[in-house]
């Protein structure tokens, strides 16, 4: 359950106070909570292999492609490229070309380039102009001989939309000759690939984003905020850069505003919230989202500013909680294996209007992107990971 969702903390300039223990997840430190951009390159490249190893065959075999092409140009990446390559990788080298080809089980992993990438990948041809690295992927596909060969192109995704039109048209130049109906649109592997997360990077995410929360947590105490001094973008750019400072990026400029009563919550009010200077009895919100490696999270949550001698949170925010806290259980409750996304939003109506809650339920995949693609064999709009605090809402 995301009983963390709506965190409140209580905020007074002589320091921290809570009214529940302090859980923001581990110290956001020069500790090894965050390794090194040195040491990062190892742990990604493990996941890279047990995801190439243990998922991909299998989603290759369930969207029926026997070959899969991935085909892109330096600077003009296609979005899936950096998900499947080892790093430290900056950059397509020239025009890269990585070629899965199904046999049985198994994937071979192939790259046809001018500079061999190396493990994961086995190189089937090196060196060369661009007019050699062509005619050699036309002869690999003649030798391999699949049966479906599938391309980066979607009218609707654009993470599965990244064969260019010029790269396209010079594979369709080297394709063997009877091969041409053999190509499909790859769109379906691409997104099960996205959206679908191996046993490590489920071990990992936890973590990430208790990362990502310990940095929400430094920002709402006193050690940035002033009441009456303080702004809410001190405090975005205060998360901005203490991101920047443990060399976590950002996906998005963190988004910080305030509640205030007397402010009017208007249809058209993002959050229900305003910037500006930061008073006590202000309720704050954030939505910040950091990516580690390669992984993407999005976490809202707020904060109270303490009245002077104030010792405790107001009974009303407090009774907040627990509303929001019973809509979080009566949406995760929602959840079951083959349901569609419709299915567990109006269960979730059905459940807030049983309970006389007006609420408002968003929610959007993470992973490799802050806004990933969702399923889209079963029409399943991915719910809230259980690991992460995502946009759900609850007005009450």
């Amino acid at each position: 359950m995301l009983r963390t969702l709506l965190t409140l903390f209580l905020l007074s300039q002589a320091g921290l106070v809570s009214a529940q223990p302090f859980e923001q997840g581990r110290f956001a430190g020069d500790d090894g909570a965050v390794l090194s951009l040195r040491d990062r390159p190892a742990a990604e490249n493990r996941m890279l292999t047990e995801r190439l190893e243990t998922l991909l065959p299998g989603l290759m075999d369930e969207t029926g492609i026997d070959m899969w092409l991935v085909i892109a140009r330096e600077y003009a990446e296609d979005p899936v490229y950096f998900s499947l390559v080892p790093q430290p990788t900056f950059a397509a080298r020239r025009t890269t070309m990585l070629i899965f080809n199904r046999t049985g089980e198994t994937v071979e992993r192939l790259t046809v380039n001018r500079y061999p990438m190396g493990d994961p990948y086995e190189s089937a041809w090196s060196g060369g102009n661009l007019d050699e690295q062509w005619q050699a992927l036309g002869e690999l596909i003649k030798e391999k001989n699949p049966g479906t060969i599938g391309i980066n192109v979607s009218r609707h995704w654009p993470v599965a939309d990244g064969l260019t039109h010029g790269l396209h048209e010079r594979l369709v130049e080297v394709l063997p000759a009877g091969f041409e109906p053999r190509v499909k649109s790859a769109e379906e592997l691409v997104v099960r690939w996205v959206e679908t997360r191996s046993a490590s990077e489920v071990a990992a995410y936890g973590h990430i984003v208790g990362l990502a929360r310990q940095v929400i947590g430094e920002a709402f105490s006193s050690r940035v905020i002033t009441p009456g001094v303080t702004t809410t973008d001190d405090v975005a750019w205060y998360i901005r850069q203490r991101f920047a400072d443990l060399n976590l990026p950002a996906w998005f400029m963190p988004y910080v505003n305030l509640q205030r009563p007397g402010e009017e919550c208007a249809d058209e009010t993002d959050f229900c919230g305003v910037g500006g200077l930061i008073l006590p009895g202000d309720v704050l919100h954030t939505d910040v989202g950091i990516c580690y490696l390669k992984l993407c999270t999005d976490t809202q949550e707020m904060g109270y500013v303490a009245r002077l001698g104030e010792e405790g949170v107001p009974e009303g925010l407090k009774r907040a909680l627990a509303v929001g806290n019973q809509w979080q259980d009566d949406l995760t409750g929602a959840f079951s294996a083959g349901k569609t996304g419709n299915d567990i939003l109006a269960e979730t109506h059905r459940r807030s209007e049983g309970r006389d809650v007006r609420s408002s339920t968003y929610t959007h995949p993470i992973g490799f992107y802050g806004h990933a693609p969702v399923p889209i064999r079963t029409n399943f709009f991915r719910c809230i990971h259980a690991i992460s605090a995502q946009y759900c809402l609850a007005r009450v």
